[in-house]
């Protein structure tokens, strides 16, 4: 089983930088879409950093890797990056499916807009990391992904905001590797199914409340306190 997330922080030009860190005892299977091990494979753990709004760097997975060092985080993980402060995760729970997603909507998008949309200076990103507790098969983990990006737009287009997710979004599922086997993961499915009203509920709560990017919080100094009581984090 994946554990609940830990937060930790790393030092970065004299500021501490959060880190979420998720991780098992056993190999999880996972697919994902994050810069640091993506697509399908075995995984130990899940690594959300947050990055200054001004990260430029044209090597994130190299990044990543080396911060999972820093942790001591052995064999295959995923990694992920957000401008968002990864104590504002929020999570919730449905039939055992459980859903975490750090949510930032600055630069919405819609998917098929007919021409390029500009980028704002304003870049945000949602992170969803899901833990379903059977076995899915290759086909119903990409369909996961798919449903978990439906929920996540439901949510978006909920919230009135003009996109259906950022440029930057990433989804990352996993699930046990013993067991019978699921070959569904779509809206209506078995494990689809809460899955998607788990991630519906978290990008909702995470997008309904002020999201300010962790540097500009350094700079007003708003949310000094968040990681002092970050360890319930957000789970109604």
């Amino acid at each position: 089983m994946l554990s609940e997330p830990s937060l930790t922080s790393r030092a970065e030009d004299g500021r501490r930088v959060p880190l979420l860190v998720w991780r098992t005892d056993v190999p999880l299977r996972a697919i994902s879409s994050g810069p640091l091990g993506g697509g399908i494979g075995l995984r130990r753990w899940v690594l959300n950093a947050t990055v200054p709004m001004s990260y430029d760097r044209e090597d994130p997975a190299a990044h990543l890797a080396s911060l999972a060092a820093e942790l001591a985080l052995d064999g295959p993980g995923v990694g992920l990056l957000t401008g968002v402060d990864v104590t504002e995760v929020v999570a919730r729970t449905d039939t055992g499916v459980r859903a975490w997603a750090t949510v930032g909507l600055g630069t919405p998008v819609p998917a098929a807009a007919p021409t390029p949309t500009a980028l704002a200076g304003r870049v945000g990103t949602v992170n969803i990391v899901v833990y379903v507790p059977a076995r899915l098969a290759d086909s119903a983990l990409v369909n996961a992904v798919a449903t978990a990006t439906e929920a996540k737009t439901q949510a978006i287009t909920e919230l009135g905001v003009p996109g259906t997710g950022t440029p930057t979004d990433a989804v990352t599922v996993l699930c046990p590797v013993a067991g019978m086997e699921a070959a569904y993961g779509g809206p209506r499915s078995t494990w689809g199914a809460p899955l998607a009203r788990a991630v519906h509920a978290a990008v909702l709560a995470g997008g309904a409340r002020p999201v300010v990017p962790w540097s500009e919080q350094q700079l007003t100094g708003g949310n000094s306190n968040r990681s002092a009581v970050v360890g319930a984090f957000d789970d109604r």
